[in-house]
């Protein structure tokens, strides 16, 4: 009986709702149906439910990939192998099943990931190749000037403190130019405060390769873009430079502004 009473209730309420509906207008009937809908699928007395909610699992574990949960990511680098293989840890990855490569990943050895992707951020306009062209130069170049100022010194202990790789020299000026923090403008009582944050390593290292970028962009016209980039990377490999200078601005600023740092979770 109480079954019954709650489905008459309902017929009336329907009922009720197709009257008001003939009295208004198109877009308040589109929107009210839209609500009844809303209103009929969220009762406990339908025999006949939408089953989202049997797959919303699924959505949330696998996300939009064409891939499984459980398929794990390539292994293309030899040195990650080498290392799997001295650890043991190799044999449970035989079995399992695993993404497709990229199309950019390689085993070879001369393939650096943060070579091609700084090369990915000197490129404009897809032409990829006259990157490449740039950053050869720019790393003969640091080669050279490190050999110059090796063979001037006559000192032993200052020639073996002279690095001559320029992929570690490289390596170095990135690391020495991340920032630690940032700020963000957040907008309190009408006024716009310059909030010091902290910045994920993603973001700091994106930030170092771009400041690199721009201080061999400004440059005269008769200097190389190789040659600029070179002196820049040498300078902020060595802790100096303008690359430097300006990371040690941003965190003066962050130190002032630290009086603003409780906006951030207000």
């Amino acid at each position: 009986m109480a079954l019954r009473r709650i489905l008459v209730k309902d017929k009336i309420d329907q009922f009720i709702r197709i009257r008001l509906i003939k009295r208004l207008n198109k877009f308040d009937e589109i929107y009210l149906r839209m609500a009844a809908l809303k209103t009929i699928s969220t009762t406990k007395h339908l025999i006949f439910k939408p089953k989202i909610h049997l797959f919303s699992p699924f959505i949330q574990l696998n996300g939009m990939s064409q891939y499984p949960h459980y398929y794990i990511e390539p292994i293309c680098r030899k040195e990650d192998q080498k290392e799997l293989e001295k650890t043991g840890e190799i044999s449970k990855y035989a079995h399992l099943p695993t993404k497709a490569a990229f199309s950019d990943h390689t085993c070879s050895s001369k393939h650096d990931p943060l070579v091609s992707l700084f090369t990915n951020y000197v490129m404009k306009s897809g032409k990829k190749s006259l990157a490449r062209d740039l950053l050869e130069k720019t790393f003969e170049k640091v080669k050279r000037i490190q050999l110059e100022r090796f063979h001037k010194t006559k000192n032993e202990e200052d020639k073996n403190n002279i690095e001559l790789n320029p992929k570690v020299i490289f390596y170095k000026a990135v690391e020495n130019s991340k920032p630690l923090l940032q700020l963000t403008g957040i907008k309190r009582g009408g006024v716009k405060y310059q909030v010091p944050v902290p910045i994920t390593d993603k973001r700091s290292q994106f930030i170092s390769m771009k400041w690199l970028i721009e201080a061999a962009k400004e440059k005269d016209r008769t200097v190389k873009f190789a040659d600029q980039l070179a002196k820049e990377l040498i300078d902020a490999a060595n802790n100096s430079g303008r690359v430097i200078k300006k990371k040690q601005d941003l965190h003066k600023q962050c130190e002032a502004n630290r009086a603003y740092a409780h906006y951030r979770w207000s």
